[in-house]
């Protein structure tokens, strides 16, 4: 999949859960801003509360989603005979998509009225979509393959270039412009700085403000767009890939922990769900069939 083709995936999914969000809240906004007690007499009642043809079949769009989300990604991951079926970061990206959108749809279900069992499961999903942000965040710091295989410590150093050689023809290696742009892409000795956000926060805006040291420094060459462009380029990569390796180490013992939490919420939202359907069918809510 080329970039371009990679962007409108990703926008196409987007602008379907804005999409579907809005028109839900632009019909049902009134009924949804109405307090319990008074939603029996609203003309949408019928059709919006939980067992209502709109409401349930929202539970129901929902919780397949869900399911289809987390099982395909699941058997995607552990089949190797899947593995010729596309990359496993869009398979990722998708199962994102569904495990956003689905949420997005019981909420609606619930017509935000949460109690019972059914409340336990609602917040686990609601721990499992929040765990699920802070999890995508971690895996996009641990460098992969393009098939999404995690990449080792000594993969990622034959990664990094020697960016002297690279701008010798661009730049005079005499300069003070090459002695920034090349100092600006070394490896420096990281103390550690005891919160991991916190430290997040800061190097991304040291990284930032040595981005823009290096342009002011390759705009003062009269260079070309294009070499301009690609130097740029290769200075971020850089920096990127010195941040990772920093990380690497606490990135990939924060994902094995993270592990730990998503999967338990995940298994008891889906349990409770089932149980939560399989006494819907015994009472005799069939919604349109």
């Amino acid at each position: 999949m080329s970039k371009a083709a990679h962007f409108i995936y990703v926008f196409v999914m987007a602008i379907i859960v804005v999409a579907i969000t809005a028109i839900i809240v632009y019909y049902g906004f009134s009924y949804y801003a109405t307090g319990l007690e008074q939603r029996f007499f609203d003309p949408v009642h019928p059709t919006l509360k939980p067992s209502g043809t709109i409401g349930h079949g929202l539970g129901i769009a929902g919780s397949l989603l869900m399911m289809i989300g987390v099982f395909s990604y699941m058997t995607r991951k552990r089949m190797r005979w899947l593995s010729r079926i596309g990359v496993l970061k869009h398979w990722l990206e998708f199962h994102i998509f569904l495990c956003t959108l689905g949420p997005i749809l019981l909420l609606f279900h619930t017509a935000f009225k949460f109690g019972g069992i059914v409340a336990i499961s609602f917040w686990s999903m609601v721990m499992v979509f929040l765990s699920g942000i802070i999890g995508r965040f971690i895996y996009i710091q641990i460098p992969r393959t393009i098939e999404g295989r995690e990449l080792s410590l000594s993969e990622v150093r034959n990664m990094k270039k020697d960016i002297g050689e690279v701008i010798t023809d661009s730049i005079d290696s005499e300069s003070e412009s090459y002695r920034i742009i090349t100092e600006s892409v070394k490896r420096k000795f990281v103390a550690d700085r005891g919160n991991l956000i916190a430290s997040i926060v800061k190097t991304f805006f040291e990284d930032r403000e040595t981005i823009s040291r290096v342009r002011k420094a390759l705009k003062q060459n009269n260079l070309k767009h294009d070499q301009y462009k690609k130097i740029s380029g290769l200075v971020k990569n850089e920096i990127s890939l010195n941040r990772r390796i920093d990380r690497l180490q606490t990135m990939q013992n924060l994902f094995k922990y993270w592990h730990v939490a998503h999967l338990p919420f995940a298994i008891v939202m889906l349990i409770i769900m089932l149980i939560h359907v399989g006494v819907t069918i015994t009472f005799g809510y069939r919604w349109i069939f």
